[in-house]
């Protein structure tokens, strides 16, 4: 499955964003789907991730109550919801998707965009 991801920008501290994910050459309700996030220096880290259904949803604890992930399986694609931004939340953003699980963990994850770069001015 190829994934392309979009929506990354530039924004103030406290604005919001949208990012999404299409999924092409698969069914996207295979796949677990997930956002991690790679800053410059750092290793990728966890964001959220979302069950094949949408019932299921995990969030790393510093997004909890700021991003909301959710799937339309029907358009092939994966959306983050980012409210409440802060200049720590600027990273390269990753779309990913795997047959297995909801995971936290990246190497759970096969299929990775190439990602989408979101910067918070303070």
């Amino acid at each position: 499955v190829q994934l392309v991801e979009s929506g990354g920008g530039l924004v103030q501290a406290g604005g919001s964003l949208r990012l999404s994910c299409v999924a092409s050459g698969r069914d996207l309700s295979d796949y677990a789907m997930g956002w991690f996030r790679q800053s410059p220096g750092k290793e990728r880290e966890f964001v959220a991730t979302v069950s094949r259904t949408g019932a299921t949803t995990y969030y790393a604890d510093f997004v909890k109550g700021r991003f909301t992930i959710s799937r339309d399986n029907a358009k092939n694609t994966v959306y983050l919801q980012m409210f409440s931004l802060k200049a720590e939340d600027t990273a390269v953003y990753y779309c990913t998707a795997d047959h297995g699980p909801p995971s936290a963990v990246v190497s759970s994850y096969r299929y990775w965009g190439r990602g989408t770069q979101v910067t918070v001015s303070s």
